[in-house]
Formats: C-alpha cells, structure tokens, sequence
C-alpha cells in the first residue's frame, strides 16, 4: 500500500492496563521493578468511509485492541512477555509492537493503523507513526 502523508478521516481508541516492567541496562530508577496504569490509544485512518459511514467500528477496535495487547499485557509483568522478554519493555517498544500487530490485523487497503500513543503516566509517553 501507498504510503498516504494526509488522510481524510481518523478515529481512535482508548483503554488502559496495568502492568510491571523494569529497563535492561537502563541507569536510574527505571531499571528497578516498578508498575504503571498504562494509557494506549490507537488511530486508525481512512479516506473514505465504509457503507455505514464510518472509518472502523469502535465496538471492533476495542476487541481487537482486547485480543492483541489488552489480555495478554493487563496486569503482568511486561519483561516476561515476548517480545519484551528480550527488548526493553519501553513506551517507545511497546508502541511500536502494539502499531506492527495491529496494522497487521487491521490495514486493509482501506483503512490503516496510522499511529499509536502510550502513555506511562500523564507527563510521560511515546507516539510511534506507521
């Protein structure tokens, strides 16, 4: 698919989870166990509705966002789970994985996931552009 610099139309969505993660080979507070009540939001864009007249159903976003990342990452530890078992289970990592297995299920010639944010808390994230 063409890269698209502009779209038309962008929906998103939202959900938080909980989870534990340290950084490898990180000096500073960071590389000790601690949690965050992560933020994700999910964009994915079109430039033209569907037959209903939208980009992506909300209802379907949320159970994808719900198979790929909520269930598996909601209340675990992040540093035991593939892929971060090996890389480094930061915003900018887990942005990027989120975005990769999402557009993966999603892009469609149509639509495409766009953009993902993760928030570790209100002054801290990391936006990964697709």
């Amino acid at each position: 698919m063409e890269l698209q610099k502009f779209w038309k139309y962008t929906v998103y969505k939202e959900v938080e989870f909980a989870a534990s993660h340290f950084l490898r080979e990180y000096h500073g507070k960071c590389e000790h166990l601690h949690g965050h009540n992560y933020v994700v939001r999910v964009y994915v864009s079109a430039n033209e509705l569907d037959g209903e007249g939208m980009v992506y159903d909300f209802v379907k976003l949320k159970q994808v966002m719900n198979d790929v990342f909520y269930e598996r990452f909601d209340h675990k530890h992040l540093n035991n789970i593939p892929p971060f078992d090996e890389i480094n289970p930061s915003a900018e990592n887990i942005a990027t994985w989120i975005g990769e297995q999402m557009g993966g299920l999603l892009d469609d010639g149509r639509v495409r996931v766009t953009e993902v944010r993760v928030w570790e808390t209100a002054r801290n994230g990391a936006i990964y552009r697709r």
